[in-house]
Formats: C-alpha cells, structure tokens, sequence
C-alpha cells in the first residue's frame, strides 16, 4: 500500500503480501474503495454516507454493520463475516505482534 499526499492509504487490492491490510489508517475514501473493490459497489455509499474510515471500521459490531449503515441484510452479513471481522482479527493480531 502507499500513502498518498492527503494522508489516505491506497487499496488497490484487498490482501497484500497474502494477508489482509490493516485498516487503521484509513480515511473515508479508503474504506469507500476497499469494499468497491471487494464487489460491494452499492453498499460502499453506506460507508461514504456514515462517515466510516478505519478506525470507525475497526469498531464496528456486528450490530452495527447490520442495523446501522441501512443497507440489506443479506450483503450486510458477507460484509460482517468476510470482511470488517477478518480486519479486525488482523489489526489485533498485527499489533499484538
């Protein structure tokens, strides 16, 4: 990943070095591009909408993702499940570390 000039990360790809990115230093438009880049396109507005950079992301319940960004239930899972609890574990694991 590179950092750009206003400070966001760029995440082209969803895994880096074949372990998931961690997210702590992303803005808005990094969250945003990630789940577009993930198949999400029509759920990463709910992102943009709410305001969720990573820091936000990494707080995140499950409750949250399900009932708080309005959006169907069936993507909101497959978000939860494959991807804001996966970078979450990272973020732990990767400064546990």
């Amino acid at each position: 990943m590179e950092d750009k000039a206003n400070g966001s990360v760029d995440t082209k790809s969803p895994v880096e070095n074949g372990q998931m990115p961690d997210p702590a230093n992303w803005g808005v438009t990094d969250v945003v591009n990630y789940f577009k880049a993930t198949g999400f396109e029509e759920q990463a507005t709910a992102f943009q909408d709410q305001e969720i950079d990573g820091k936000s992301l990494l707080l995140m319940t499950r409750n949250d993702v399900l009932t708080g960004l309005s959006i169907k239930l069936g993507p909101a899972l497959k978000i939860y499940e494959y991807h804001v609890k996966p970078l979450q574990t990272q973020h732990l694991k990767s400064n546990a570390s």
